[in-house]
């Protein structure tokens, strides 16, 4: 009981912005955030998904929430997004980055379009937000937290823009901890592992086209549930590192101190007979 009291004390009534926020982890996220009182504004691009998910919180959670449309990638659309927050709630205290798609092709076979798109909204995404909630966040001592992935330890075959993308959040953000020490702003890097979302139904190839892509055969699969409460559970002790692998820490010591190894034995299993 002590727990679910302190709980509800750390984010009751806080402004908590989540992007990418009606699908996968990011509505997890929302759903507990609700629990915790939070008042939330959630960013998407579909209206429709944000109307649903925000009618959800009301009658399920008898929370409040803010569903605005907004796509990440364009920095005009989030400073606009942003500055109607401020203006409606006085400041954000949370900013959870979440937004993020992938893709699945071969270096080799992956146009300039698809680098740029995954960059777009997975790094540069992160970035419009950041900068533009960055003076609230400042004033209201909060907190940031960033989604990154198991690839920041032991990159997965067939995904090297989204590989240097969640590499690209590690410097981005390291970098501005330090430079916010001192303001009592938090910033957290979460890695999750495999994760049950909806993201690979809606996976871009070589092409730029989007294809489902089926479930990569490595072991234990967690659910959007269990990543979100992890995440809660870390942004109430305000942490600046979260790994979530479900790989197994031998797998992620390998990968890191045995490289060669480690792609020996996982590209077959990833890659089959393909060429």
């Amino acid at each position: 009981m002590q727990r679910k009291v302190f709980d509800r004390k750390v984010f009751d009534s806080k402004v908590v912005l989540i992007t990418g926020g009606c699908a996968g982890i990011g509505r997890a996220l929302a759903v507990r955030m609700a629990q915790a009182g939070a008042q939330l504004v959630i960013f998407d691009l579909e209206q429709n998904a944000l109307d649903g998910l925000v009618q959800h919180l009301a009658d399920h959670h008898n929370a409040g929430a803010l569903g605005l449309r907004c796509d990440v990638s364009d920095a005009e659309a989030v400073q606009r997004a942003v500055a109607l927050v401020v203006e409606r709630y006085g400041g954000i205290d949370v900013l959870i980055n979440n937004a993020g798609i992938t893709h699945r092709s071969r270096v080799a076979q992956t146009s300039l379009t698809v680098f740029q798109r995954v960059m777009a909204v997975n790094f540069y995404g992160a970035l419009h937000c950041t900068q533009a909630a960055l003076p609230s966040l400042i004033a209201r001592q909060g907190q940031i937290v960033v989604l990154s992935s198991l690839s920041q330890y032991a990159p997965i075959p067939e995904r090297a823009a989204y590989n240097a993308s969640k590499h690209a959040l590690h410097g981005l953000f390291e970098t501005l901890r330090g430079e916010l020490e001192g303001s009592e702003v938090n910033v957290m890097l979460v890695c999750p592992g495999y994760t049950a979302t909806d993201l690979r139904k809606n996976v871009l190839v070589g092409d730029g086209s989007t294809a489902p892509q089926p479930m990569l055969d490595l072991g234990r699969v967690s659910s959007a549930q269990d990543v979100a409460e992890a995440i809660y559970q870390g942004a109430l002790r305000r942490r600046r590192l979260l790994v979530l692998s479900n790989l197994g820490w031998k797998a992620r010591l390998l990968a890191r101190c045995f490289p060669r190894l480690y792609q020996s034995l996982l590209l077959p299993r990833l890659l089959g007979d393909r060429p």
